[in-house]
């Protein structure tokens, strides 16, 4: 409950547009479990604009995105405003000068394949596993008008995430879904990133 206080109390609010009835907002926050500032975006249909709570979709971001890309592009607001479902979307990894990071784009800021790294000097920031089952959620939870009824989809390296994240937690989530995942990244050229942030 402390850390969740924490975060709140750090929540600073980057921008909002109204969209389609609701309001498309990106905030940024101080990260407790990756240890620096992260952003996330987050819609919220007309349905939750007296307080109702709604249920929220969890859209992970493929290599090099951002918490942007989705919101901006995939005209996925006007769905969600019709059938009154939020949808959050955290940035794909942490992000600054003093964070961990590879001149390959599949490694790095932009690459945090929502796992848990182990190996320096990745795993004192890139916890995005935790951060996306445990941290966000019981941000958004706490602070926005949204129902503990999720679903998690994404796309590419979001999709491996989404697939990964839901299958280990199926209770968390009422649907789970992909668009072109990465589904077998160890049997790929990405999987040299995988060595390298979990030592095998």
């Amino acid at each position: 409950m402390a850390m969740n206080k924490l975060v709140e109390s750090s929540l600073v609010n980057i921008s909002m547009n109204k969209s389609f009835g609701g309001r498309h907002k990106q905030y940024s926050h101080q990260s407790p479990t990756l240890n620096c500032t992260m952003q996330f975006a987050i819609y919220l249909p007309p349905q939750a604009s007296n307080g109702t709570k709604v249920p929220v979709l969890y859209w992970l971001s493929g290599l090099t995105c951002t918490d942007e890309n989705f919101m901006q592009k995939a005209g996925a607001l006007r769905i969600a405003a019709e059938l009154g479902i939020a949808i959050v979307a955290p940035d794909t990894s942490p992000r600054g000068d003093d964070i961990a990071n590879d001149e390959g784009y599949d490694l790095g800021q932009g690459a945090g394949f929502y796992v848990n790294a182990t190996q320096t000097p990745w795993r004192r920031h890139y916890q995005m596993y935790d951060y996306v089952v445990n941290e966000l959620p019981a941000l958004i939870e706490s602070t926005f008008p949204v129902a503990e009824k999720r679903a998690i989809s994404g796309h590419s390296m979001g999709g491996h995430g989404a697939l990964m994240i839901g299958m280990k937690n199926p209770d968390r989530y009422c649907s789970i879904s992909a668009f072109s995942p990465i589904c077998n990244p160890v049997h790929c050229p990405w999987g040299e990133s995988f060595h390298r942030i979990f030592g095998q």
